[in-house]
Formats: C-alpha cells, structure tokens, sequence
C-alpha cells in the first residue's frame, strides 16, 4: 500500500507524545499512544477541554486485548468474530493504558481495529492507539476528511495523507458491555 510515508510519520509523533489525524473504518480520529497520559491530554485539549464521548483504545488483535483489559470473558471474542461491524467494548477494568482514558468507574473502551492502515500503525508502533472523534466537543462528528475542521487538522502534529480522497461511507462502531456471557448493547449506529 501507498502509506509506508504515513506510517513513518505517526510512528515518528506517537512515539514522541504527539497527536495525529488518522483514517479507521469508523472514520477519521485524532489519536496518540494510549500509555502516555500527557499525549491523551492533548486531545482533550484540542477538543475544548472536553469530551462527549468515551475515548476508544484501539488494538490490532485479541491477544493486545488480554493485555490491556482486566479477565475479560473470552467468549466475547467469537462474538466480535461473528460481528459485521466494528464493535468497541466496555471492559470492567484497565491494565497499562494511561489513567485519564479510564471512565470514572474505572472502565476503558476497546476496539479490535480490523482497518489496515491502523492495524499495521498498531502493529509498527507495539502500544495501543487512542481514536477520539476528529471534532471540537460542539460538533457533529465528521465522516470524510473534507469536513473536518480546519483548526482541528492544524492542532495536531501530523495529517495523514492516506485516505483522504476516500469517498466510502464509513462503518460506525457499536459500543457494548459483556454482561453474564451476553452483548448488552450500549449504542448502536
């Protein structure tokens, strides 16, 4: 693919604590590592202090899962295999993710990034990757790159080039909590 430049780059920024704007199959997110508390205030600041919705962790398969969620059931993962959309899950707890990703519960969101330009970035850069919606708190969530904000693209430290003359419509995620062995369905797009 035409994004080894891309890859370079975001590798380049998360590594140092920055924030990019990145294409996923749910849409365009800024994002940072997900282990570095001063990365992910960065967002919150870009996003005016604030968020309406919960910051997602994304990883790049099952096995990062385990490794940043506290005794999930596995049987939550046939279910993920058997989803036609992407599905972002609440996990009860959080092991090595930066603690102001955590609700105030103690609960993190985490998705199996199945997009691949993020599941090779993921994959590069061995650590989780944030994905906050590409907007300011007031704003409705953009889906193509050409409606997001210019103040938004110039408050991060790298634009990904890839993927912004895409015109696909992109897969929102549904949000669920794994309940006694069964999907409770928090939000479905």
């Amino acid at each position: 693919m035409d994004w080894e430049n891309d890859i370079e780059e975001c590798l380049k920024v998360l590594q140092g604590g920055g924030i990019i704007l990145y294409p996923t199959e749910t849409g365009w997110g800024i994002g940072c590592d997900a282990t570095n508390e001063t990365a992910v205030n960065k967002i919150v600041g870009l996003q005016e202090g604030g968020r309406d919705d919960r910051m997602v962790v994304l990883v790049a398969d099952e096995r990062e899962v385990l490794k940043y969620a506290a005794s999930p059931d596995l049987a939550l993962f046939d279910y993920l295999q058997l989803s036609r959309h992407p599905v972002a899950v609440i996990y009860e707890g959080a092991i090595g993710l930066a603690d102001n990703l955590l609700e105030e519960d103690g609960s993190v969101t985490i998705r199996i990034c199945n997009d691949p330009f993020c599941r090779h970035l993921i994959r590069r850069f061995r650590k989780p990757v944030v994905y906050a919606t590409a907007a300011f708190k007031s704003e409705v969530k953009p889906v193509l790159f050409n409606e997001i904000n210019d103040l938004v693209k110039s408050g991060v430290d790298y634009v990904v080039l890839f993927g912004q003359n895409e015109f696909d419509i992109f897969c929102p995620a549904q949000l669920i909590k794994w309940v006694s062995g069964k999907a409770e369905v928090i939000r479905h797009n």
